[in-house]
């Protein structure tokens, strides 16, 4: 099966409107952090103020990720998605009120944490879903791995999308509006997801389930995790960086325009995963792909310029999606089905801890002493990544071959 042809076959077997609103609800997580980091830094004049009111909203997201994960496993995705939901929309609405309030910035932290727990992690979700949609499918494993790296296209694109409509809405108006406009997509498109025949029901677990539960951090789930981590700080410190240097040169409102410019490349790679061998095992490309992370890393401590900023991260991203792609990939392969969705949000919130990590310490960065410095961050995190996949390898080549 060519990979066109699968990917043809998955639009089949859900629809373009389920696609589209699939996607446009994982806007609003994309959006929210740089718009929380835009909007405080702006009200506040520190950007350290602004990384921990983005971060506060990502680590209660990423702490809160593998609890929802956990009851869409056991009642079914559908009514947890909407609480998340309605919730989220209100959440954002409140953020937005105490931040233009006399309040302090500490208490702008407080609701970007409750407005991060209860926005809800689309994608993760979504890649639960696939397996039961190809169910007795022919190639159902070429079907899935075809879905896996669309998904993480997906994710790329809406790290492109998202933060260029944050561009769009300072520019016409504020970081407000772009809040606000992510609160009304929430509000919207998440329910079409969640309403969907695709929603996965809950999976009450057995007595040999529960026993198993203790077990879920296995050595392999530990190692992705970690993977996911570092991506999450490139993440976030490619984006605080990034806000400094155009700050810098007079222009804040291309922040997003120019953190977009990672996903662009990530869009393109992300799509031509399925295309790899089979014969390159997952623990293999996880280790190419870390190594190419730092090498594309390495150039951002020398930019001293929008211009060259722009020559750095559309490279960059050709790593960043093949790597997800492959994180997600093992931790489907080698989880039951009774607990994918846990996995799945474990992954997710490692990503999102991890962004928290990389924005909070290239924050302060970038407070004494501008974009590089926060840039180091992001380097760090590609010689860590480096050293999981390295060490690693062994024992996540292990579980694909128990898996397969």
């Amino acid at each position: 099966m060519s990979t066109l042809t699968a990917y043809r076959a998955l639009v089949q077997h859900t629809s373009v409107g389920y696609l589209i609103a699939n996607f446009i609800a994982r806007l609003p997580l994309a959006m929210s952090q740089i718009g929380v980091l835009l909007l405080v830094s702006g009200l506040t004049g520190s950007y350290g103020a602004g990384g921990a009111c983005a971060g506060a909203l990502a680590i209660a997201n990423g702490a809160g990720s593998p609890w929802w994960g956990a009851m869409a496993d056991r009642h079914g995705q559908r009514p947890i998605l909407l609480v998340q939901t309605l919730g989220a929309s209100a959440a954002f609405v409140v953020l937005l009120l105490v931040a233009h309030s006399p309040l302090p910035w500490a208490a702008t932290a407080v609701a970007s944490a409750f407005a991060g727990f209860l926005t809800p992690q689309v994608g993760p979700m979504s890649r639960v879903r696939w397996r039961p949609l190809t169910a007795g499918l022919d190639q159902q494993e070429t079907l899935v791995g075809a879905a896996f790296s669309a998904e993480g296209a997906a994710d790329e694109a809406s790290f492109v999308l998202g933060p260029t409509l944050v561009g769009v809405a300072v520019a016409l108006a504020s970081p407000t509006l772009a809040l606000a406009s992510a609160a009304a997509m929430l509000a919207v498109f998440a329910p079409v997801f969640a309403l969907h025949p695709s929603a996965t029901p809950g999976h009450p677990r057995d007595a040999a389930q529960h026993a198993d539960a203790g077990r879920l951090l296995s050595l392999p789930v530990v190692l992705i995790c970690g993977s996911q981590f570092v991506i999450g700080m490139v993440f976030g410190s490619v984006q605080t960086g990034t806000s400094s240097l155009a700050t810098a040169t007079g222009h804040p409102e291309w922040t997003g325009y120019l953190h977009a410019l990672l996903g662009v490349g990530g869009v393109v790679a992300g799509l031509a995963v399925p295309l790899l061998p089979a014969r390159f095992t997952l623990a293999s490309r996880l280790r190419v792909f870390a190594v190419t992370l730092l090498a594309l890393a390495l150039p951002l401590l020398l930019v001293d310029s929008v211009s060259a900023l722009v020559w750095v991260l559309l490279p960059l991203g050709l790593s960043v999606a093949p790597y997800m792609i492959t994180t997600f990939t093992v931790g489907e392969r080698i989880t039951p089905v009774w607990r994918t969705g846990t996995v799945m949000m474990l992954l997710a919130a490692a990503t999102t801890l991890g962004y928290a990590t990389g924005a909070s310490l290239a924050g302060q960065l970038a407070d004494l002493a501008g974009h590089q410095p926060a840039y180091a961050v992001t380097v760090t995190a590609g010689v860590v990544a480096v050293l999981i996949s390295g060490l690693g390898h062994g024992a996540l080549r292990r579980a694909e071959d128990a898996a397969a």
